[in-house]
């Protein structure tokens, strides 16, 4: 208990290295952070209980919740999941984690996706188009190692490299993810996990379209006219979060359960909020789940969330296969679909 404590005071004491907005002016910093696809929430159970995963990630989409969490996992399990995000974008993301065993840990890697269809290039002169084309596209690759120090506390780590392009320019960075998962006797196993999320380099935007020419002087006559430059741009730091969960069983008997989950929410680039969700299970085979995002979010859009898993046994094997759907309201953004399926093995 004493090492879960000094090990939260440091995720808290690097947390408040990037404070969610001016506190003098109270302006939030909401747009001014680079990779914002790494806020996007992955698996769509985890969204269907409004977010409220820290401390319930006991799965391979922990290696985004929460590294501590896939220490739950005995056997290998990939996972994969895609939701319809908005403005017509497409946000895909797979995972494959693999125990070595207690006295080892485990291993994992993901991959982040977030594309667009190609646009075509439109100017003032030529508001119908250029004929030429462009894409944007955001990418992640993480490995994370896990370990379970005791049979209550787990702790997890996960290095990133993160990459943004849109048409010829690109920017890149390297991040880290700290992740703890302590399991209490309160309240029949009140389980408490933390996280910190995004915790890296700065994001510059550079490529050939930074490239320009000039005439210094354009009053000398005969003088060189393409003397090249570069356009410096502005860098921009990652998407820092801190995030704090509880969840526990309110009922269980051989055949039902039904666990509530609560996170707090500390964002580099936006307010303080709260994720609340429920989920319903029937011999752990269907699961019915519902939550809320961003509680007391100033401005906020949408928060509810709904959906439902199956989970079936394999009969060759002592793995499973699960496939979960999630429904997202976003407001004026209208709602989003996520589906995930994972295989244990």
């Amino acid at each position: 208990m004493k090492t879960y404590v000094i090990i939260l005071t440091m995720l808290c004491g690097l947390w408040q290295t990037s404070p969610a907005q001016d506190t003098g002016n109270n302006v939030s910093k909401s747009g001014t952070s680079a990779a914002s696809f790494l806020e996007i929430q992955v698996g769509a159970a985890a969204v269907a209980m409004g977010g409220a995963y820290v401390s319930q990630a006991n799965d391979a989409t922990g290696l985004y919740w929460n590294a501590a969490g896939v220490t739950h996992l005995t056997r290998n399990e990939v996972f994969v999941s895609h939701t319809d995000w908005i403005a017509d974008t497409k946000f895909n993301y797979a995972a494959f984690v693999m125990p070595l065993g207690p006295s080892v840990g485990v291993l994992g890697i993901s991959l982040t996706s977030l594309s667009m269809e190609d646009m075509m290039v439109r100017t003032v002169d030529m508001p119908e188009g250029t004929g030429e084309f462009f894409s944007a596209n955001d990418l992640a690759l993480g490995v994370t190692y896990a370990r379970q120090l005791t049979d209550r506390f787990s702790i997890g780590f996960t290095g990133k490299y993160i990459q943004e392009s849109i048409w010829h320019e690109s920017a890149h960075a390297i991040a880290a993810d700290l992740g703890t998962s302590f399991k209490t006797d309160l309240f029949g196993g009140l389980i408490i996990g933390a996280s910190l999320t995004n915790f890296g380099t700065s994001m510059q935007l550079s490529g050939r379209d930074t490239r320009q020419f000039i005439r210094i002087d354009p009053t000398i006559q005969g003088s060189n006219d393409r003397i090249p430059f570069d356009v410096e741009l502005d860098a921009w730091s990652l998407p820092l979060s801190f995030q704090l969960g509880i969840s526990t069983n309110v009922a269980r008997t051989e055949n039902l359960r039904w666990t509530v989950a609560a996170d707090a929410i500390h964002p580099s680039d936006n307010y303080e909020s709260l994720n609340v969700g429920s989920e319903f299970a029937y011999k752990e085979s269907f699961f019915v789940r519902g939550g809320y995002h961003s509680l007391f979010l100033d401005q906020s859009e949408g928060g509810l969330s709904v959906g439902a898993g199956i989970a079936i046994p394999t009969g060759f094997t002592t793995g499973s296969v699960k496939a979960d759907y999630a429904f997202r309201d976003m407001g004026r953004l209208a709602g989003v679909h996520v589906f995930s399926l994972a295989v244990q093995f």
